[in-house]
């Protein structure tokens, strides 16, 4: 996503900047409503193309997708090939500059180079966790530093998991369902997985 915020930056058009803060592609993004730094792929959506099962072609404007707080309603079989987003013209010097804030911001609070899937767990909209954030709920119920295997909560964000070498899959996975336990007998909250798990857990 960081590529079509510099693409739109050097068509000079503005409003795409939050994409810089997005780790992934825009198919991903359209997956799961992919948002940061106040905005989300729905507020500058205006069509996206997909292609069922079937091999049929679908356009769909940005209202028939069902897009919620990373959640989109389409079929998770449907695979998006394309996308039209909303912008509008801009200084390129004030485009960079807003990336290269966003990009510092991620620099000093994120765990961006290590190897990680991205943020976790969605931020719960539970209202018993009074506005808190999924990464301080994870913080609050001692998980900072946590490691599963191969696999950590990373010291620097704790609603990233990183490969803290040689992790596997499950080593991550059983990691994220350990801090989604100790989550819920620490505050109540059931945490959401944010990351789109794939494939069948290995036979024991």
């Amino acid at each position: 996503d960081l590529n079509v915020a510099l693409f739109a930056r050097d068509a000079g058009l503005a409003g795409l900047e939050f994409l810089s803060g997005i780790p992934g592609t825009i198919g991903g993004a359209l997956r799961m409503n992919a948002g940061a730094y106040g905005r989300e792929l729905s507020d500058v959506l205006l069509d996206a193309e997909a292609i069922d099962p079937a091999g049929a072609r679908r356009v769909l404007p940005a209202r028939e997708r069902g897009l919620s707080y990373r959640h989109c309603a389409l079929p998770e079989a449907w695979i998006f090939t394309a996308a039209r987003l909303r912008a509008e013209p801009g200084a390129p010097a004030a485009i960079q500059s807003r990336i290269a804030e966003i990009q510092a911001a991620r620099e000093s609070s994120q765990p961006i180079r290590t190897r990680t899937g991205g943020s976790a767990f969605a931020n719960p909209t539970d209202p018993r966790a009074g506005g808190r954030k999924a990464w301080e709920l994870i913080d609050l119920a001692g998980c900072r530093g946590l490691r599963h295997g191969g696999a950590q909560v990373s010291e620097k964000h704790c609603n990233f998991l990183i490969n803290a070498g040689g992790a596997t899959a499950a080593d991550l996975e059983g990691l994220g369902e350990e801090v989604r336990k100790r989550v819920f007998q620490q505050s109540g909250i059931t945490l959401e997985w944010e990351i789109m798990r794939v494939g069948e857990p290995a036979a024991e």
